[in-house]
């Protein structure tokens, strides 16, 4: 065997052992999430996606049913009229009454298809009467959900990866013998809706095009920037859904999942108690003092929530993403240079905006960084002086 033709063997088996250690992971089905080998559709669990699935077997088989007849009527044919048995060719030009029959038919087919397709497309844009009104905004790569209409109105939070998933990919995959089967889907905060509720979700972007999609519900809605778009979803069992941005969005795009949790209406009211108290006990007082201590421990919690998928634990950055350690912006004097940075981000949109964070996550998190790493600087930023910074 020549030197080239072992390296495309030991390729091949290389392939082979790898696709063999892929296919050992004790990986089961993820309810409400892809599942293992999976070939159709996920299980609907609204009406518009139990349409859309009538619809695919709909247009299947009127495509299936016209392939057969076309190409068997073609190889028959063939087959019975060919030269070796003493066929001649025929020696016409055109016929009035086939041409009548092809235009029809074709016309009649497509309006058969068009009608219920239509009827299913126009339902799934009728975003009226929604009990609940929900933005969701992506951004690079997280989403962030405001409860602006309805039970809730006025929750806002950030849905992240969790820490441990991501973790798990840096170092190169789960474990065997470890592997979650929400590998990759799970987030620090779901959105959470009410079963059997109509909820309107309105998508935008704060930097570049993203997609909310949660294939169980049959919604598929680009997130695009400075623009608003909506779709709706109204779901019949309780339970956890799963989606991801369907957007190819960045180096990251593969770190943005959904996780859309269904709960009964009871449960849903005691849902958003628990995130009204969780909001009065963060909207802290701008005024207060705090130390350089407890600055930095409430910064390390929210730079980990927030900063580290992209800026790195270590603050050195990664690609075009720049590092905190060391930079010029955060070691400045002037703390409104940074502030501003985390009020209306930067680099055309590659940093976020993080307004929707409290004055005090904001100081807490500028302080975390002017303190750590080789930032050394013994600087505070207060929460007064984010509060001056947003008017």
């Amino acid at each position: 065997m020549t030197r080239l033709g072992m390296q495309h063997a030991g390729a091949i088996f290389g392939s082979a052992a790898a696709w063999v250690s892929t296919a050992a992971y004790a990986v089961n089905d993820l309810p409400g999430g892809p599942a293992v080998n999976q070939l159709n559709l996920h299980p609907a669990v609204t009406k518009i996606a139990e349409e859309q699935q009538w619809l695919h077997w709909f247009m299947m088989i009127i495509c299936l049913v016209i392939f057969l007849a076309v190409f068997g009527v073609m190889f028959y044919s063939i087959w019975k009229h060919r030269k070796s048995v003493g066929h001649k060719s025929a020696n016409f030009h055109e016929s009035t009454t086939v041409e009548i029959i092809w235009t029809i038919v074709p016309f009649v087919i497509v309006i058969l298809m068009a009608l219920p397709a239509t009827k299913v497309l126009v339902a799934s844009k009728d975003t009226t009467s929604a009990d609940l009104t929900i933005k969701a905004t992506g951004m690079q790569w997280k989403w962030g959900y405001d409860y602006i209409k309805g039970e809730g109105e006025g929750i806002g939070f950030v849905s992240t990866l969790d820490s441990t998933h991501r973790e798990m990919s840096d170092n190169g995959g789960p474990k065997k013998g470890e592997e979650p089967d929400d590998y990759l889907f799970k987030v620090d905060n779901p959105l959470v809706v009410p079963v059997d509720k109509k909820i309107r979700i309105i998508t935008t972007a704060n930097d570049v095009i993203h997609a909310f999609m949660v294939p169980a519900f049959g919604i598929k809605q680009d997130a695009i920037p400075g623009f608003v778009r909506d779709t709706w979803f109204r779901a019949e069992k309780v339970g956890d859904y799963y989606g991801q941005c369907a957007e190819l969005c960045g180096k990251e795009h593969a770190y943005m999942p959904i996780h859309v949790k269904v709960v009964s209406g009871e449960d849903y009211a005691k849902w958003v108690g628990v995130k009204v108290k969780e909001a009065a006990a963060k909207a802290d007082d701008p005024s207060k003092v705090w130390t350089l201590a407890d600055l930095k421990v409430r910064g390390e919690k929210v730079y980990g929530a927030n900063c580290a998928a992209c800026h790195q634990a270590n603050g050195k950055g990664a690609g075009p993403i720049k590092p905190l350690d060391g930079s010029a912006i955060v070691l400045d004097k002037d703390h409104g240079k940074q502030i501003q940075v985390l009020l209306t981000g930067a680099a055309g949109g590659a940093m976020p905006s993080w307004k929707a964070l409290s004055d005090t996550d904001l100081a807490a998190v500028a302080t975390y960084t002017k303190n750590n790493w080789s930032n050394q600087t013994g600087e505070l930023v207060q929460p007064a002086e984010v509060q001056a910074a947003r008017k």
